[in-house]
């Protein structure tokens, strides 16, 4: 035991942190980090640090000591377990089905096995609700800004950025960057005490900070690899627009209600509906084409959940037989 955390707790963690920071990097960091490879990865990874810190420290401080914002509040929910061995398998398996390529959502993976039926429940009801609110959004937004600002993005594609897009990207970076934060620290904290001194906060953010630092010299590591040949969003400008109304959509559910969500189903939807208008204004593929893409990622990210949720029952049940119960 070190500063009262169990050793399993302690790995939990670790295994979360760095499963949850190379995981989403796919969504949040993985566009800057992408079109800044100019700029030394160490100036990168400070400013994504001093913003996770801050962020941390302001849960940590308004919720007293429960750097989660309250995502774990509900204890008939998401109750209080001791951790044990098998808890810290989600998350192994989590860095396992990212670098083949699934989107999985680390909510779902993370929390599953630690909530009851009905916080489960709620977790997939406010996603699929953030799945929809998300692909009408996305569909809404670049039908109104495709015929324009995208097509004049693409017509000046070669042109040097100014001064401002760059500093719009990191602005908008910075708010996408500390929004999922709030929303996501649940998923790395589940495995802490809800309520943290000052000597396990610090060690926590020490742990986490060395684990960004890895991934950023990495530049990304195999999620962002996978980023790199998948996205077609290679332009800041697109790109901006995308992470700020991404951003959007995340403060707006975590304004709505305390309960977590996958933020990868928000993230889906929202390029989802994107897809579909661009690829019609811009006549790059028909409908079929775009549907098999839509399809396919959704699919991937259902067969994620199954195996978040085959995890949650059948770990536990291998740990009591194993332990002769």
């Amino acid at each position: 035991m070190v500063l009262g955390i169990e050793f399993w707790a302690m790995l939990g963690f670790a295994f979360a942190a760095y499963a949850v920071v190379g995981n989403d990097a796919l969504q949040t960091l993985g566009t800057f980090i992408n079109s800044n490879r100019h700029v030394h990865w160490t100036l990168l990874f400070a400013f994504a640090a001093v913003i996770l810190v801050a962020v941390f420290t302001y849960g940590w401080m308004r919720n007293g000591g429960d750097p989660s914002f309250g995502r774990l509040t509900n204890t008939a929910k998401y109750p209080v377990f001791e951790v044990r061995w098998y808890h810290t398998i989600p998350p192994l398996v989590l860095l396992v089905l990212t670098r083949l390529g699934i989107p999985v959502s680390t909510s779902f993976m993370v929390l599953a096995i630690f909530a009851e039926a009905s916080g489960l429940t709620s977790m997939l009801n406010k996603s699929l609700i953030g799945y929809v609110v998300a692909f009408v959004t996305g569909g809404v937004v670049y039908a109104v800004l495709t015929p324009t600002l995208e097509r004049w993005f693409r017509s000046t594609e070669d042109r040097p950025r100014g001064l401002v897009w760059i500093g719009l990207q990191w602005t908008v970076t910075a708010y996408l960057w500390g929004v999922w934060l709030a929303q996501d620290f649940a998923n790395i904290f589940v495995f802490l005490p809800r309520e943290l001194s000052a000597a396990q906060s610090f060690s926590a953010m020490a742990v986490i900070i060395v684990l960004l630092g890895i991934t950023f010299a990495n530049q990304g590591g195999p999620v962002q690899r996978i980023l790199r040949s998948k996205t077609a969003v290679t332009d800041i400008r697109s790109a901006t627009i995308i992470d700020f109304t991404y951003a959007s959509l995340l403060l707006f559910f975590l304004q709505l209600s305390n309960i977590p969500m996958s933020t990868t189903f928000v993230f889906l939807g929202l390029i989802a509906g994107r897809e579909y208008v661009m690829a019609h204004l811009f006549k790059t593929r028909d409908l079929k084409g775009t549907s098999k893409i839509v399809l396919s990622d959704a699919g991937k990210a259902g067969l994620g959940l199954f195996i978040s949720v085959v995890l949650a029952l059948t770990l536990p049940a291998l740990g009591r037989i194993l332990a002769g119960g």
